[in-house]
């Protein structure tokens, strides 16, 4: 397969209550944590309301999380655009594009809290239909066009962006999918990446991926672009322990806090989570196939099984979270890093295949080679003896 990316999508969900500010140090240490390991990419959430997803400008924290990151690229994940003038949207990113020398990425959706858009004046509905109507001129800005044109909520008149992107030809964009096609079939029209959420977020939306990106393809197709499944991001669950035991025993500190804000908080119902006590919390997230709470074989054995059911895809975003505590949180991570990435990752022989097929031929040699350097040994020590006898 190709190089499978790994990466973060972190809304962040942090329980109501807590300290905001400690609750968003810890988000940049994360982002620190992951670039140190190696994940390749991290999309930061947009949302303005119900106290536990706390950030409200990706952008910004984009910005800082730059500063203190080398490699790992940075997406908005997602950008509401209906929430903003795309002709501001579009000139963020392609500042931030120079600011981050080429490692920012904008993701687009509606936005999920009903309690966002209703500030707002903007219904569920009128952030879907924006988006379509938005991203069209987001895309067309940042292909150099002027554009006029006349939305529910902006008027822009002979705009355009006085920078160029500074990746060329410009950096990625993907659009949101949780269950409809209406993500998808964006996606393939301009061009686009996808970030499909709810897909492997329930089992209904699992079962969707194949037919996901048939519909980007075949809307691609209809409009003459091209794509391909290097830019579908799959966002799912894990938490990786030593044991399935420590696992399970880890996520006592928090899931039963997650679950309670999708049941009785987030209206968001393509994540209607299953469960009355944190046993079958668990249950529900390893049964259904959507995530992977266990050993590092278990999240290997899930991200093969996205695969297959996918037909593949180019990158798997882990949905952050704080089910553990940031000390076992921080080892999940690395778990994955060390153990679940480089069987994924290497080209048609994996960083894992290598070293493992490495390690068969040389254990299957032992024995002969053992012998030869026993019978070295012996040589140059008769040698060495003649070598005196000769000189006295």
């Amino acid at each position: 397969m190709d190089r499978l990316r790994f990466g973060t999508f972190l809304a962040p969900f942090h329980p109501a209550g807590e300290n905001p500010t400690l609750a968003l140090q810890r988000d940049l240490e994360l982002v620190e944590h992951l670039d140190r390991l190696g994940y390749d990419e991290a999309w930061i959430g947009e949302h303005h309301s119900a106290g536990t997803e706390i950030i409200a400008s990706p952008e910004i924290f984009i910005a800082a999380a730059a500063e203190r990151t080398k490699h790992i690229k940075l997406g908005t994940g997602v950008t509401s655009i209906a929430y903003h003038n795309p002709l501001w949207v579009a000139e963020r990113m392609v500042l931030l594009d120079h600011l981050t020398r080429g490692r920012v990425m904008l993701g687009c959706g509606p936005g999920s809290l009903p309690t966002d858009s209703m500030m707002l004046g903007l219904t569920p509905t009128d952030t879907r239909e924006l988006l379509a109507v938005d991203l069209d001129i987001i895309m067309r800005l940042l292909r150099g066009e002027t554009v006029t044109e006349q939305t529910k909520t902006h008027t822009l008149v002979n705009a355009r962006l006085h920078l160029r992107p500074y990746t060329q030809p410009c950096f990625d964009i993907a659009v949101a999918a949780v269950a409809s096609p209406t993500g998808p079939r964006m996606a393939g029209t301009h061009g686009i990446g996808l970030l499909s959420i709810g897909a492997t977020l329930s089992k209904d939306g699992f079962d969707a991926l194949a037919h996901h990106w048939n519909v980007v393809e075949e809307r691609a197709a209809h409009f003459g672009q091209t794509v391909s499944r290097r830019d579908w991001r799959l966002v799912g669950l894990m938490h990786i322990a030593e044991t399935r035991e420590q696992a399970y025993a880890d996520v006592q500190f928090g899931i039963e806090t997650w679950f309670r804000y999708f049941q009785k908080t987030a209206a968001f119902p393509q994540m209607a989570v299953e469960g009355g006590d944190a046993k079958e919390m668990i249950d529900f997230i390893n049964e259904a196939g959507i995530g992977a709470i266990g050993t590092v074989e278990d999240a290997r054995a899930q991200v093969q099984r996205l695969w297959d059911q996918s037909g593949g895809f180019g990158a798997m975003l882990l949905l952050g979270h704080e089910w553990a505590n940031p000390q076992a949180t921080k080892r999940s991570w690395e778990l994955i890093a060390q153990h679940v990435m480089p069987h994924f990752q290497g080209g048609e022989i994996t960083h894992a295949q290598a070293t493992l097929s490495a390690k068969e031929y040389a254990g299957g040699k032992r024995e002969d080679y053992a012998a030869a350097q026993l019978q070295a040994v012996a040589t140059m020590t008769e040698r060495y003896e003649k070598e005196k006898a000769g000189q006295s």
